[in-house]
This record gives C-alpha cells, sequence and structure tokens, in this order.
C-alpha cells in the first residue's frame, strides 16, 4: 500500500557537496538549499552574474544526448542533473534551491549514493501547506523503432523499466517496484552509470565523458566488467536506467501518481513521455493529499496556472 505524504517537504538545513563533472572533467560543487513551500526545485549557478533560476522542469530539458540538461550551460544553464533529481524524488523532497558554481553538475560516484545520505544526514523539514500530485489519468504512449514508453493510472508511483542489450553481459534485465523513499535508497540509489570502453574515445572527441573514471562508471570492455569491485547488483544496468528514470520524471514538477513503463528508453525517450503527457490536459490533473482534491485548472504548459511549481546513458 502506498502511503502519501499530506505536507509538502524541504531539508532541515542546507549542505554543500564537490566532486568533478563527468563530462567536462572540471571540478563541480553545489549547495542545496532549504525553500519555502511552492517554490518546487529550482537550479541557480552561483558562478554567473545575474544568473537566472531555471525551474526543473520538462519544458526546460533542451538536451537528452548522454545526459538530462536544463536551459544553456554555456549561460546559466546545467547539465546532467538527473541523479540529484532522482534522488530528492525518490527520498521524497519537493522545494530546493540547488545553488552551483559551474555549468555541470558532480558526478560523484555514478549513481545517487551522496545524494541520498546527504539528504539524510541533514533530515527533511514539513511545510505549511498540503503536498500536490501529478494524478495520470489516462495512457499515453511514445514509439521509437522497437522502444517505447507509457505513463499510465497507478495507485501509487511505480517504475517498470525493461533493458535490451545485444551483449550477453547485460542482455535483457528488468526492474519493478513502487518507488517510496526506503526502495530508492535500498535497491535504486547505488547503481552506477555505465558505458562501453569502446565508445570513449569518440565522446572524448565530441567533448563528453572527459572525466568519467573506474570511480564513477562501471566500464565494459569485451563483455567483462573492468571495474575491481564489479557490479553491486547482478542487473545493476537495470537498476541505473531505472534511476535515470526516475530522476528524469521528476522534471513533471509534481511528484507523480502513475505507472511508468518503458522498453529499451533512455532520457531522450523519458522526457518524450512527459511532452506527450502535457501535450493532452485531460490525461492528467493535480490533486492534494491526502484527500486527492483537484487544484486548479490545468493548461498545455503542464502544471496549473495556480501552482509556482517549477517540478540516458540513453
Amino acid at each position: 500500500m502506498t502511503t502519501y505524504v499530506d505536507r509538502q517537504t524541504t531539508l532541515a538545513d542546507q549542505v554543500t557537496l564537490t566532486g568533478i563533472g563527468v563530462h567536462s572533467g572540471k571540478p563541480a560543487s553545489i549547495t542545496l538549499v532549504p525553500a519555502e513551500a511552492g517554490v518546487g526545485i529550482v537550479f541557480t549557478r552561483t558562478d554567473q552574474d545575474n544568473a537566472c533560476e531555471i525551474p526543473a522542469r520538462w519544458d526546460k530539458v533542451t538536451q537528452t544526448a548522454l545526459c538530462t540538461v536544463l536551459g544553456d550551460p554555456s549561460k546559466d544553464g546545467v547539465s546532467t542533473v538527473e541523479h540529484l533529481m532522482a534522488a530528492l524524488f525518490g527520498m521524497g523532497i519537493d522545494n530546493l534551491i540547488v545553488e552551483i558554481d559551474g555549468p555541470e553538475m558532480p558526478i560523484m560516484d555514478g549513481s545517487s549514493s551522496v545524494f541520498v545520505e546527504a539528504i539524510e544526514q541533514v533530515g527533511l523539514k514539513k511545510l505549511d501547506r498540503g503536498r500536490r500530485y501529478l494524478k495520470v489519468n489516462k495512457t499515453v504512449r511514445v514509439d521509437n523503432g522497437s522502444a517505447w514508453c507509457e505513463l499510465h493510472p497507478h495507485d501509487g508511483t511505480k517504475f517498470d523499466i525493461t533493458i535490451d542489450f545485444d551483449t550477453p553481459l547485460i542482455g535483457k534485465q528488468q526492474f519493478v517496484d513502487d518507488i517510496t523513499p526506503d526502495v530508492f535508497r535500498d535497491d535504486l540509489s547505488r547503481a552506477r552509470t555505465f558505458g562501453y570502453v569502446k565508445d570513449v574515445e569518440q565522446l572524448w572527441k565530441m567533448g563528453f565523458a572527459l572525466g568519467s573514471s573506474l570511480e564513477n562508471s562501471v566500464a565494459i570492455a569485451d563483455d567483462k566488467v573492468l571495474n575491481p569491485e564489479g557490479t553491486r547488483w547482478p542487473d545493476e544496468f537495470a537498476r541505473h536506467k531505472a534511476l535515470d528514470a526516475v530522476g528524469d520524471l521528476a522534471l513533471a514538477g509534481l511528484p507523480i501518481l502513475g505507472l511508468y513503463r518503458s522498453y529499451k528508453g533512455g532520457h531522450k525517450m523519458n522526457h518524450a513521455i512527459l511532452v506527450k503527457l502535457f501535450e493532452d490536459p485531460s490525461a492528467f490533473e493535480i490533486v492534494e493529499a491526502p484527500a486527492f482534491r483537484q487544484v486548479g485548472q490545468v493548461d498545455k504548459g503542464g502544471i496549473a496556472a495556480a501552482a509556482v511549481f517549477g517540478p540516458d546513458v540513453s
């Protein structure tokens, strides 16, 4: 049975984390700052004069190749937001200012585990406003060749993610579960990003993966995992794809009440399903816990006009 949170949340205190950007290879530091009810998740660049605040929202996504990008990182945008967004969604945080000193989020160990540890260290604070949810009312689907993804009505928040790689090391794997803080922390948060060594040289030429290493990625060569410790689960690859999906769908702007299914998906399709959902105002509504009272009027912009919320590796 799903337990619904009745009030909006933020962090009980601010916390700072440092690392490097997996694509830029440059140092990166973020500070998670508590925010008031109704703010949502907002990114702001501290290295830019007069930088705009960018809501963590699907209509601010500008790129989905290898990572999810909000805005223009050459100005005041931020890339590789999905692992932090997954942690915030999974651990139930509604309102937060993410201050970042550059164009890319720190990759940490390639998963969401460090973000989850930081969240648990400072704790959550309940705010004096009811929590809002985005409730899926009818099925929407996106197809891309043999790949597809769907959002279905569901009493809770559930992810059903299947990957299918033409390699014996990975093959077909599936992760299915309701996303609660316990499930996210124990079963998803430690799943790391992964990639093939044969692709690295081309990625370097394209300006990607300059900070990638065995410290923050699962490296695959000749159907072997090169990391000395191996994988954290036999199906860590599917778990990481599920983690990415949680982070990308957090860009709906509100916690989702629905079932998300995907086959051979990634950042591009995770974003596409949100675009598809918000194209049809009858496909969703915004409700408030615990009685799920409908809130405001929805429009093609995605979130109720009364709401102030801004909330692969393919």
